[in-house]
């Protein structure tokens, strides 16, 4: 009787088991059944985010296009300038390093003077325009000289350019690089992340010894990547 019993008790566990399995493929099946339009969908939607990011990547790639030898460059805000000297205002993020490169310069009998630094797009479309037409020059002349709005360094903060105090009469001429101020900038400008922009080796623009940039901050060094790649590859 006992032995009944047991049988019994096991066929009937066995029966929910396979009940049980039976009912849980059936649920499987009616939720593979329900998901299966919207596994259809997601090959598209992928594709979809694919070429969205795709297309931006292509939109973004045209900012590196150069116009007459000059990268494009956007126009810092002026919150984050801060005034060097009278007039002259710099991002605040390069300000220490350049008036402590001045300070040190000082220290050994060179003194620098800052021509100009954050020039906004608008300032930059009056240089460009009216000294070209002054000059009678085609915008191919006058941008081996000078960048056309919205490509040049001056409106990132980032660009300052320097002469020398004892002999103003080289500032922005060529002849700046005879001063003992610019020999001293060769020498020690890297010490305080500064960098030469428009050396002799540049192709499309003019030797500019005068024309320093900053690549002391993460910021700095994105901005100026494409230049300095192009830079790399050149030389």
């Amino acid at each position: 009787m006992e032995n009944d019993k047991l049988a019994k008790n096991i066929n009937d566990i066995q029966e929910a088991q396979r009940e049980y399995l039976k009912n849980n493929r059936n649920f499987k099946f009616k939720i593979l059944y329900f998901l299966s339009p919207l596994l259809l969908l997601l090959p598209p939607l992928f594709w979809f985010q694919y070429q969205k990011v795709f297309a931006s990547r292509s939109s973004n790639s045209k900012y590196d296009e150069k116009v007459l030898g000059h990268f494009p460059y956007f126009e810092i805000s002026k919150n984050n300038l801060i005034e060097i000297q009278p007039n002259i205002f710099v991002h605040k993020d390069m300000y220490s390093s350049l008036l402590r490169m001045k300070s040190e310069a000082e220290r050994e009998g060179i003194f620098l003077i800052f021509l100009s630094g954050f020039r906004s797009i608008e300032l930059q479309e009056e240089i460009f325009y009216s000294l070209k037409a002054a000059r009678n020059q085609i915008a191919l002349e006058r941008a081996k000289v000078s960048a056309p709005p919205g490509y040049s360094e001056h409106s990132t903060g980032f660009a300052i350019d320097i002469g020398d105090a004892q002999n103003r009469e080289t500032d922005f001429e060529v002849e700046f690089e005879n001063t003992r101020a610019f020999k001293w900038l060769k020498r020690n400008a890297a010490k305080y992340h500064f960098r030469l922009s428009f050396d002799r080796n540049h192709k499309s623009v003019d030797y500019e010894p005068w024309h320093w940039r900053y690549e002391g901050s993460i910021d700095s060094l994105k901005i100026f990547e494409r230049a300095n790649r192009e830079k790399n590859i050149i030389n």
